[in-house]
């Protein structure tokens, strides 16, 4: 038995937008305020773009697995790879960073914030992709659905 997503409501599409603006913004704003050379916000940066594509990617993967489309294991587990290696470089400057402990937490906290709130906005697209009359999973008759997918 497949798994039948639900709807999601405005009230859960609405908290996980503000949480990744809230989480990316706060990030970014860390970085421009930092007192550090512009290579390191550079890599800092680079870092949350990483880990914001590489969540992204391990949430379809997941899903697409779960509703039956095909996922090679190559890619499943370079999506777990990937998003493993952002948290492990975001830990590896931090560590070696010269920053107070307070701002080392606040990174952290902003970067999961971010990643976390990037697969729940995901996944609140691609739920709603389902429940539209039109769009990327709709067949020749506007309906959508997952067998859809598999066509």
């Amino acid at each position: 038995m497949k798994p039948q997503p639900q709807k999601p409501t405005a009230a859960f599409i609405g908290a996980s937008w503000l949480a990744l603006l809230v989480g990316a913004s706060g990030f970014i704003s860390g970085l421009w305020n930092a007192e550090m050379p512009v290579y390191e916000k550079g890599y800092y940066f680079t870092v949350l773009m990483f880990g914001l594509f590489a969540a992204v990617s391990l949430q379809k993967a997941v899903r697409d697995r779960l509703e039956g489309i095909p996922v090679t294991n190559l890619y499943f587990g370079l999506a777990w790879l990937a998003v493993g290696m952002a948290i492990l470089l975001l830990t590896a400057g931090l560590w070696n960073a010269t920053l107070a402990m307070s701002e080392k937490g606040f990174y952290a906290m902003a970067f999961l914030l971010s990643l976390f709130a990037s697969v729940a906005v995901q996944k609140n697209v691609r739920d709603m992709a389902l429940f539209k009359d039109e769009g990327p999973l709709a067949d020749e008759n506007g309906n959508n659905s997952l067998e859809t997918l598999n066509r």
